[in-house]
């Protein structure tokens, strides 16, 4: 359908229920599940003190890349960019972000002097997740010199772009809500 200037006319978009509605939900958390289970699988004992530069290089990489992918979220909430998917994307890559932190701790606590009681990946995870909610139980601390400056890094990390990730979803869902009654009445 076109309108009098020959523009193509979109109609509203009708709500997706059943199995369209539920496919980006299920492809995302398998997407969640797994990065989590690669986390459990990959190599990381390769990393650390056999390969320090490889370490630091790579946790640099995948942060950075991660904080593009965040800030490119929330630019597209900013700008009201009705194809994007930014509090699924956003969840996403926090969960990248947790377990590129619960990698490097857990390679880090492979070098002797760095960690007091942080033996496993999974005590690794729990160090991340405590430090992210500033929680800081203190079975686990950081010792070395890395350790500590890692865990700054996190908590920078995590107050700066989550705090950035925050009102881009709370934007985008006050905006679907206000807008959805008045898709409904526009037909």
């Amino acid at each position: 359908m076109k309108d009098r200037t020959g523009r193509r006319i979109r109609r509203p978009a009708q709500p997706r229920t059943g199995w369209p509605a539920a496919r980006p939900w299920i492809v995302r958390a398998g997407i969640a599940a797994a990065v989590v289970v690669a986390y459990f699988l990959l190599p990381l004992d390769h990393l650390g003190p056999q390969r320090p530069v490889l370490s630091w290089v790579l946790f640099a990489l995948l942060l950075t890349v991660v904080a593009v992918l965040l800030l490119r979220q929330i630019r597209h909430v900013f700008l009201d960019r009705p194809d994007s998917r930014p509090g699924v994307a956003i969840s996403l890559l926090i969960v990248l972000s947790v377990h590129v932190f619960s990698a490097t701790y857990y390679a880090l606590a492979k070098e002797p002097g760095q960690f007091s009681g942080l033996h496993t990946r999974l005590d690794a995870l729990y160090f991340t997740v405590v430090t992210l909610a500033t929680v800081g139980y203190g079975d686990i601390t950081p010792r070395g010199q890395a350790a500590p400056l890692v865990a700054v890094l996190q908590i920078t990390y995590s107050f700066v772009f989550l705090t950035a990730a925050a009102p881009a979803l709370t934007t985008r869902m006050r905006d679907r809500v206000v807008r959805g009654p008045q898709r409904g009445r526009s037909r």
